[in-house]
């Protein structure tokens, strides 16, 4: 039976207004002639709103999105492109895969559909994985690095105690004192790099009341010209986790930040609330955030993913091992840091499940 024409165009409006992905079509000329639900939201505006609106206008920040859709109007050729990042007219950023098809009708006339799917979420999922696995790997390889080293420096360290017993001149004495000392410090090396070897104490915890006491401790050690500013979110309910070693994990955070702005510029403390958020391969329905932000020069791009590493720095008098302590303290409350820099702007995020466990 053949099906009536008003009755299918129904159906495919129905089928189009359902989608999760965002559908946008273009006439002709780049106006926007329809959006389907799915835009609206991803857009935060209605079709009312933004119908006629020019694409240039709509994507004024998107260059790069801007030329594969003329590229494909006037090739009249598909165009898709993977993990493209948009700039939204209410200044929201996005990742997105793109598909542009162009179409056209009997009298010739061009439409142009975009389909837009935002892949942030996973994105930001495998860039989690990505930390927890590194993480992971690095701390087995660094356990096995600390316990070779550590039994041979312990013979050393007890050769020289027996020596330093044995010597009568003050003089020679000296010299196994620099031996014992020098074991003793690799071995608290050692210790450090291993990370915490308690598990967390964990109360109730307001996340307020620790920032402040991070806050009161680094103004103590920063030059004058640097500013701490705070941005909290009274919302944000009380967590159940280890004081001292949220403190310990924000600590090193500032004064990372701190070093990285020398002499002169603000750190930012801020406090949020996120909602159905994975961490890990664990979904939770709630999770705070700590962010940690300064406005220095920013970190370099190679060195982003390697940040978290035992022993890697940026700083000739840093030891590496700041970060990596910090990873492993909230770690070990199911949580995560995050990191996002360019110039100008640094922020190192916290995430901390809610829910009591």
């Amino acid at each position: 039976m053949t099906q009536d024409p008003m009755e299918q165009n129904n159906l495919f409006k129905r089928i189009l207004e359902n989608s999760n992905t965002a559908m946008l079509v273009f006439d002709q000329d780049l106006r926007l002639t329809y959006l389907n639900p799915a835009g609206e939201m991803m857009f935060a505006l209605s079709l009312h709103r933004i119908e006629g609106g020019n694409l240039h206008a709509l994507f004024a920040d998107s260059n790069k999105f801007i030329a594969n859709v003329e590229l494909a109007l006037n090739s009249g050729h598909p165009f898709t492109e993977r993990e493209l990042a948009f700039q939204l007219p209410n200044q929201r950023q996005i990742t997105a895969d793109c598909t542009i098809t162009p179409i056209t009708s009997a009298n010739d006339n061009k439409t142009l559909l975009v389909e837009l799917t935002q892949v942030d979420r996973q994105l930001r999922i495998a860039k989690e994985e990505h930390l927890l696995a590194q993480h992971n790997a690095t701390r087995d390889v660094i356990r096995g690095l600390a316990h070779e080293i550590k039994n041979p420096l312990g013979g050393l360290r007890g050769a020289a105690q027996l020596l330093q017993a044995e010597l009568e001149s003050e003089e020679l004495k000296e010299y196994t004192g620099i031996i014992i000392q020098e074991a003793d410090r690799l071995q608290n090396l050692m210790n450090r790099m291993l990370g915490p070897n308690t598990l967390p104490q964990k109360k109730n915890t307001n996340i307020h009341e620790l920032l402040e006491r991070v806050r009161q401790l680094v103004k103590t050690e920063i030059p004058k010209g640097i500013e701490i500013k705070r941005d909290y979110d009274p919302s944000v309910p009380d967590i159940y986790a280890d004081p001292d070693q949220l403190i310990q994990a924000v600590l090193n955070l500032t004064r990372n930040a701190a070093q990285a702005l020398k002499d002169h510029g603000s750190i930012t403390l801020r406090t949020r609330i996120h909602r159905k958020i994975t961490l890990g391969h664990k979904r939770h329905k709630l999770a705070a955030s700590i962010e940690v932000i300064d406005n220095g020069s920013g970190i370099d791009p190679d060195m982003l993913d390697k940040i978290f590493y035992p022993m890697v720095t940026g700083r000739a008098e840093g030891t590496g091992l700041g970060l990596s302590i910090a990873q492993a303290l909230i770690n070990q409350h199911g949580g995560l840091i995050e990191c996002n820099s360019r110039p100008g702007e640094t922020i190192f995020t916290i995430l901390l499940p809610l829910e009591m466990s």
